[in-house]
């Protein structure tokens, strides 16, 4: 059986990291993602997804992603059915998050890491004196 979800929107409100009684860590958040289709005269539509990540990957979105920041998520759905506090059974629906990833530019993530703003590492260039160059010549191939 498959359950494989890839969603990609913004954060609807600032994510809050919590942390189990056994000391693991979870997160919550809402991303709204735009809908395909837009009605004539009407503005675009959004589905708000409720989606939750735990351990490494809920640290990793409580210290990079924000409200507002833009966001690719790839897990699966999860439903549970409860009763509310009036009586009447209910079904909730949430994407639980196997990986998520940086999505648009660095100023729209509005991520300040330094490891972020670093250059490219400079490597020193190999001793190439012992390699024979090639030498493209084709004069002396039989076809």
């Amino acid at each position: 059986m498959i359950n494989s979800v890839v969603l990609m929107g913004r954060l609807t409100y600032e994510p809050e990291l919590r942390t189990t009684p056994n000391g693991i860590s979870v997160i919550s958040f809402q991303i709204a993602c735009d809908r395909q289709y837009q009605a004539r005269g009407e503005e675009r539509r959004a589905d708000f997804i409720d989606v939750t990540a735990w351990r490494q990957t809920a640290e990793f979105v409580s210290r990079y992603f924000h409200k507002g920041s833009m966001i690719a998520v790839e897990g699966s759905i999860q439903t549970d059915n409860f009763t509310d506090k009036d009586g009447n059974k209910r079904k909730s629906v949430t994407v639980v998050a196997n990986n998520v990833s940086f999505c648009g530019s660095k100023a729209e993530s509005g991520t300040t890491n330094p490891a972020f703003s670093q250059p490219a590492p400079s490597y020193a260039s190999a001793d190439n004196s012992d390699f024979e160059e090639i030498v493209d010549d084709d004069d002396d191939l039989p076809f």
